[in-house]
């Protein structure tokens, strides 16, 4: 499975960008979110989509700034960003599986879970 990512940018503080990633193949029982990584930072989970059933995991910091979603005859994930902070600068990557991955929640917030990862888009808020 490839995977394209869109949709970064600059953005003042305040603002909001959508996020797109493109699945070359439709991921059947298996999820898609969103990963990033600021600079000298580790990468963090932000968010992930269950690709039939379409719940959704967010990192704490984001759940009521951030929303993914899907659109499974496009293969395509979004995440929308508002109230965007200075804290959110960072590199975001979207990360597939088609595999199930086990609830609890935990797992889809971890990295290995995701088989295939796309290029990253730029996101720049400034203050």
């Amino acid at each position: 499975v490839q995977l394209q990512a869109s949709g970064g940018g600059l953005v003042q503080a305040g603002g909001s960008l959508r996020l797109s990633c493109v699945a070359s193949e439709t991921l059947g029982n298996g999820a898609m979110g969103w990963f990033r990584q600021a600079p000298g930072k580790e990468r963090e989970f932000v968010a992930t989509i269950r690709w039939r059933e379409g719940t959704t995991y967010y990192l704490d910091s984001v759940k009521d700034r951030f929303a993914i979603s899907r659109d499974t005859a496009k293969n395509t994930v979004y995440l929308q960003l508002n109230s965007l902070k200075a804290e959110d600068t960072a590199l975001y990557y979207c990360a597939a599986t088609r595999r199930r991955i086990a609830t609890p929640s935990y797992y889809y917030r971890q990295g290995s879970s995701y088989d295939y990862w796309g290029q990253g888009t730029l996101v720049t808020v400034s203050s």
